[in-house]
């Protein structure tokens, strides 16, 4: 068994919006074969859209809640909420967001895999989010550089939302 290549001292920290991610395992560190991450997501976080991508995730929740949304193949989407000790595993392509619908600061550990295109999409969103409030046209740019479709509001939610 390897033990994940972190340096503890000085992860790389990343901010969108208000979630903040914490570099555990770069693509360049596996091979390119995951990025691994701890999610630290406050309230009312996560992408405000549906959104697929041809890594699959694994969402691992340390503490507080996650609410996934998933649409299967029919167009149904359904709603899940996992707490703390629960594990949430999305195939690739699959139409996805997942939020913060709680009270409280929520905590995961995060795989994508294979990494790079998720770890290309962080740390160039991350760098925008930086530079002031990005334009939808820079978000949607960097999300189609790496693969990212924006699929749009959670089917029956209000289209307020920006990335």
């Amino acid at each position: 068994m390897n033990k994940l290549p972190v340096d503890s001292d000085t992860p790389a920290r990343l901010t969108i919006g208000t979630d903040e991610i914490t570099v555990l395992a770069s693509s360049a560190q596996t091979g390119g074969a995951l990025f691994a991450l701890e999610m630290r997501m406050l309230p009312g976080g996560g992408p405000p859209v549906m959104h697929r991508h041809a890594p699959g995730e694994v969402y691992y929740v340390l503490e507080g809640e996650f609410t996934f949304y998933t649409e299967d193949d029919n167009g149904r989407t359904t709603r899940y909420a996992a707490g703390a000790g629960e594990a949430v595993a999305l195939a690739g392509r699959t139409p996805h967001t997942v939020r913060n619908e709680s009270d409280s600061a929520a905590r995961a550990f995060v795989v994508h895999a294979p990494g790079l295109p998720m770890e290309n999409f962080s740390r160039a969103a991350a760098s925008l989010a930086s530079d002031g409030n990005p334009s939808m046209e820079a978000v949607l740019a960097i999300a189609a550089q790496n693969g990212i479709e924006l699929l749009g509001p959670i089917p029956g939610e209000r289209a307020t939302a920006q990335p």
